[in-house]
């Protein structure tokens, strides 16, 4: 069984940003195999359930406090390190751009810092969708910017990767995942 967390904010003024395309890419998900996400109050999150392959949450926490919901289901489902994959943005990465890693730092992400706290480990999976990085130094109004128009294209076509990477990272294992669409970029 995997655990698939996106980050995101909750709440409507975020949907769209930068910050939320892990939430963006589970959606996409949900609506490709017809699940319905659920809120779980004690849990802190959204979940939906693929079959009995995967757990889909989007932490409903706030980004900095991500790791509270991941460790919840991490207990509860008895989920292992390994079986962990954390969907998130990353601005070192350009726009239109998708890596898989097996483990790794938080690279400045506080989702990513919250996580690997609460989980007193980094060593677990992630899938990092680039944003790239602004033209001005307030990283934070950029990542909770909405894409612009000529971006929302490539964000739509990295979604679509980023769905069929997941459905494969069900069905076949981590490294052959990571060989094929470490390679790819939307354009």
């Amino acid at each position: 069984m995997w655990l698939f967390c996106g980050l995101g904010n909750p709440g409507e003024e975020y949907k769209e940003t930068r910050h939320n395309f892990g939430f963006l890419v589970l959606d996409a998900f949900a609506k490709k195999h017809r699940l319905k996400f659920e809120f779980y109050r004690d849990m802190e999150s959204e979940v939906a359930y693929f079959k009995d392959k995967a757990i889909l949450i989007k932490p409903q926490t706030y980004m900095n406090l991500s790791g509270r919901a991941v460790k919840k289901w991490m207990i509860k489902e008895r989920i292992p390190l390994n079986n962990l994959l954390v969907i998130y943005d990353d601005m070192d990465l350009p726009l239109g751009k998708i890596k898989i890693a097996p483990k790794g730092g938080a690279g400045g992400h506080k989702g990513m810092v919250s996580i690997i706290e609460a989980l007193g480990s980094s060593d677990f999976p992630r899938m990092k969708l680039g944003i790239g990085k602004p033209d001005h130094k307030d990283t934070v109004k950029f990542v909770l910017s909405p894409f612009n128009e000529e971006e929302k294209e490539k964000v739509k076509k990295v979604i679509e990767i980023a769905v069929l990477a997941l459905e494969d990272l069900i069905y076949k294992d981590l490294l052959k995942t990571m060989t094929i669409y470490n390679s790819q970029t939307a354009i």
